[in-house]
């Protein structure tokens, strides 16, 4: 299990909301961001929080990496400078939410569709920082519908193999259609899995033909969390 602090940054009295939690942690996370350096920016509502922190010290840092078209979008009109990935070889700490977080710093993320290039930008990092609000730490991953990305001609084949573990994969729809991510294939969410083996599971279905990415975060696993609850931003280490 985590280690935990005591929280870093307390709330005004009165109840918060989950909007105000996600304001919290994103200023929270400003602590972990290097100075003189390019920081990797996840996606998200929590994130959206981030970025609008992050412009606070623009001047203070090179730019970012970032993990989707949305962010991107953000970043550029607070006028900090995007890199391509490609360009850079490693970034110190890469910021971004999670849908589900569990006791070891494993995750389920990709309900924002971005899981792929999430993946990309984790992996180019030195330390993974969750940001994220109470409600999403749990005991076992599973709760949250599984995001995965698949190529489409693999949809129907895919969804199978997901029945035959117990789960049930439905594409995710946008405007009554299937949603299209920034790389130009669909995503699964499924239901109805209990992953108690969050590497194991990652492996295998990575494997499967079809499969651009999973949503288990096993491998790039958060380091630490940032959780805003109505005591203030508790700080997970794992």
């Amino acid at each position: 299990m985590p280690s935990a602090s005591t929280p870093t940054f307390a709330p005004q009295p009165g109840a918060l909301t989950q909007d105000q939690l996600k304001t919290l942690v994103g200023q929270a996370a400003l602590q972990y961001v290097v100075r003189g350096e390019l920081v990797g920016v996840g996606t998200g509502s929590t994130v959206n929080k981030f970025i609008d922190a992050l412009a606070s010290i623009k001047d203070q840092i090179k730019g970012a990496v970032s993990s989707s078209v949305a962010s991107t979008e953000r970043l550029l009109a607070l006028g900090i400078p995007v890199f391509d990935s490609n360009d850079v070889e490693r970034l110190s700490v890469y910021i971004d939410g999670a849908d589900e977080i569990d006791g070891h710093g494993n995750m389920v993320k990709g309900g924002g569709a971005a899981l792929t290039r999430e993946k990309i930008v984790a992996a180019q990092s030195d330390k993974f920082v969750c940001i994220a609000d109470e409600s999403k730490l749990v005991e076992v991953l599973g709760q949250f519908p599984l995001p995965v990305e698949v190529i489409p001609m693999a949809t129907a084949r895919v969804v199978r193999q997901f029945a035959a573990m117990g789960g049930n994969a439905v594409v995710r729809q946008k405007n009554g259609q299937a949603l299209v991510t920034d790389n130009g294939q669909h995503i699964l969410d499924v239901t109805g899995l209990q992953i108690r083996d969050p590497l194991a599971f990652e492996t295998q279905v990575s494997q499967w033909p079809g499969v651009v990415t999973v949503g288990v975060f096993a491998f790039q696993r958060a380091q630490v969390c940032l959780l805003g609850t109505a005591q203030g931003v508790k700080t997970l280490a794992f």
